[in-house]
């Protein structure tokens, strides 16, 4: 006669079984991959080749839908809260691990109700100014803010964005009092640098090269941990001589927290594959954005190592909630 003890380990094996076999047959109906931002945006642009590398690789449809707003809370609430089957995923920018900081009474905890798979593409944020200005370098900017304290400023797409959170970190490493001003979008602060409105921005390198090509804009650097592929020669701010500069801004996808691992894993390596294919590479070149994959630990690990840094940056820098 078994006892209470086996019961529950057999139970338990049995779980498991069933468990690893749900996995195997993962996906066997259509997967909903939630965007946090509109149609067109670097984000969905990304979310959307992925999901189709992912429907040819497994041949179930991978349906995008778009749930913007709130800075992404929006779809990352959606996302937190629905079932734990693989089925629901998230694409989100790096604002997963600015929205704890800047959106108040968030419906979900940002670390603990989604788990992160990978990171889909690392986007550079490029340093720029009107080509005709005396800024050859970061240290002349610099140099030029620290002789005229509190006189230059700086465009910034949105209070609490990423160009935001990207500008302030760099103003605070590199010890110069600069006035941020906010745009609605990246074409109105790039109309106001080439103006002379604004002394610079930081800005979707994507954005900032074509300008840069055709004489108009200078490009001193980019925010990033590491320089960009498309643009190798364009050092990142701290190789510039900022220490504690970089301000990543990626693309990434995530799961409901409670997913099965082994379903996670299985997503995991069916992306890792979309992404390693030459479809995939040729076209994050031609976006001006890098492959950088992670495991689900260690895209974990990141997201909180960003809640803590981000949270540290919003409060040293003053940055209001919205």
């Amino acid at each position: 006669m078994l006892t209470t003890s086996r019961l529950v380990g057999a139970f338990a094996a049995l779980f498991v079984i069933a468990g690893s076999a749900f996995a195997q047959n993962w996906p066997a109906k259509p997967v909903r991959m939630v965007v946090g931002l509109p149609p067109g945006s670097g984000t969905d642009i990304t979310g959307r080749a992925v999901a189709e590398r992912l429907t040819a690789q497994t041949g179930q449809t991978f349906v995008v839908e778009n749930r913007p707003g709130a800075s992404g809370s929006i779809a990352m609430n959606l996302v937190a809260k629905a079932d734990p089957d693989g089925y629901t995923l998230l694409v989100m920018s790096s604002s997963w691990t600015v929205t704890p900081s800047t959106v108040p009474n968030l419906p979900y905890d940002t670390l603990k109700d989604i788990a992160g798979v990978t990171m889909l593409a690392d986007i550079a944020n490029a340093l720029a100014v009107r080509a005709d200005r005396e800024y050859k370098t970061v240290k002349d900017l610099i140099a030029a803010a620290k002789a005229n304290p509190g006189k230059m400023n700086a465009a910034v797409i949105g209070a609490g964005s990423a160009t935001h959170l990207t500008t302030e970190r760099f103003r605070l490493s590199a010890g110069i009092d600069v006035l941020s001003v906010p745009y609605k979008g990246t074409p109105e602060s790039l109309t106001d640098v080439l103006s002379g409105r604004v002394d610079y921005c930081f800005c979707p390198i994507g954005n900032v090269m074509p300008m840069v090509k055709d004489g108009r804009l200078r490009a001193l650097a980019v925010s990033s941990k590491h320089r960009t592929s498309s643009v190798p020669d364009l050092p990142t701010t701290e190789e510039a001589g900022v220490p504690n500069s970089a301000q990543p801004f990626w693309v990434g996808m995530g799961v409901p927290a409670k997913t099965p691992r082994d379903i996670v894993a299985k997503l995991h390596a069916e992306t890792v594959k979309a992404l390693n294919s030459p479809e995939i590479k040729t076209r994050w070149l031609s976006l001006n954005q890098d492959v950088r994959i992670f495991t689900p630990e260690a895209f974990d690990a990141l997201l909180r190592d960003e809640v803590a840094s981000n949270a540290k940056l919003v409060k040293d820098a003053n940055i209001k909630a919205n």
